[in-house]
């Protein structure tokens, strides 16, 4: 299946059906009177976050959504029957943006969460709504409200509780193919990846979801390579694995190219996100090589790596421990925060 993480539709609700001008002609029913009955509500456009879905490759195909038209209204009374809504299912983390792809309408991050993107038009009133003392015999009804209409940008961010990133042939899929049942392509050249993977990692008895995205190079943020739209997907995440091949050049460059791009993303807040750097492929080298490279990039950058090799298996135990220890210190901090959110509002009295 064709990985897809934004998209573009176009959403209409439907109509109001029109009120009905009628008057009953009944034998044996003295002088009648107005019976024209409202015209049925159109049909709202929802969107809602359902499992089992990871890309928005539906609305490549399918671009426009329109509900169903209420109904006019009908003699004796009679309303109109109501439009049918229309309901876009989408992956859990799709955010839903305004036209300018800027004004956030929804982030719809739980399964089941729902949020109204067009309201159908309201019916219009049949002419015995409008009978009074003064007037018997209404001879006028109401049009149907018109529905709403509107562009949006649906923009897929994966839920994942840690991320990778890298220059390209760090060794990220080789990593999550090794840690997980992921099996993300795996080849010799640069940009072997192109859309984002995930792998549910256990460490003991608990696990958590870890993400592979495209590797960046220098000036991604300005389009370079394949760009820098994947980093969005490691967004959510509480910390990041931040690989650097041993082998290379200049690691300690290779890593700052990494920082900078993440710096350039959005508001920067990818670059002060947890992080921890690794030097992967250490199979390569022999242990003296290694373990001097591992002093120079601490010397230079101020951090000690962990030094890892996917295809041995070695330190890739120790990565993920740690990794582990990060998300649930992340998770302790966001409980308590809500703890402290809950306690203030008890704790307020108008």
């Amino acid at each position: 299946m064709k990985f897809l993480d934004q998209a573009k539709v176009y959403v209409r609700s439907g109509d109001g059906g029109a009120g009905c001008v009628s008057f009953r002609r009944e034998k044996y029913v003295d002088r009648g009177g107005p019976d024209g009955g409202d015209g049925g509500r159109g049909g709202d456009v929802w969107a809602e976050a359902v499992e089992g879905l990871n890309t928005l490759i539906d609305y490549r195909y399918q671009q426009h959504f329109k509900a169903e038209k209420g109904t006019h209204g009908m003699g004796q009374e009679r309303t109109g029957k109501s439009g049918r809504d229309v309901v876009l299912k989408v992956p859990v983390g799709t955010q839903i943006l305004d036209e300018d792809k800027e004004t956030l309408i929804a982030d719809l991050t739980r399964p089941g969460q729902k949020v109204l993107l067009a309201k159908g038009g309201k019916g219009g009133f049949g002419n015995t709504r409008f009978k009074s003392s003064t007037n018997r015999a209404p001879r006028h009804a109401n049009p149907g409200a018109p529905g709403e209409e509107r562009w949006i940008w649906l923009r897929l961010k994966l839920i994942a509780d840690a991320g990778l990133v890298g220059l390209p042939n760090a060794g990220k899929s080789t990593l999550l193919a090794a840690v997980s049942a992921a099996r993300p392509k795996i080849a010799d050249y640069p940009f072997t990846t192109l859309h984002p993977n995930l792998g549910v990692v256990k460490v003991g008895l608990e696990s958590f979801v870890l993400a592979d995205i495209p590797g960046l190079i220098e000036g991604a943020h300005e389009g370079a390579g394949i760009g820098d739209r994947f980093l969005g997907h490691v967004e959510r995440t509480a910390v990041l694995l931040h690989l650097v091949d041993i082998t290379g050049p200049d690691p300690v460059d290779a890593y700052r190219t990494i920082r900078k791009e993440l710096a350039a993303y959005a508001d920067g807040a990818l670059a002060n996100k947890p992080q921890i750097a690794a030097l992967s492929k250490i199979d390569l080298i022999d242990e003296d090589t290694r373990k001097m490279v591992a002093e120079d990039f601490k010397e230079r950058t101020g951090i000690a790596p962990l030094l890892l090799s996917a295809a041995t298996g070695e330190g890739v135990r120790a990565a993920m421990n740690r990794l582990l220890q990060a998300i649930s210190e992340h998770k302790r901090q966001i409980q308590q925060e809500r703890e402290r959110t809950a306690r203030g509002k008890e704790g307020w009295s108008p």
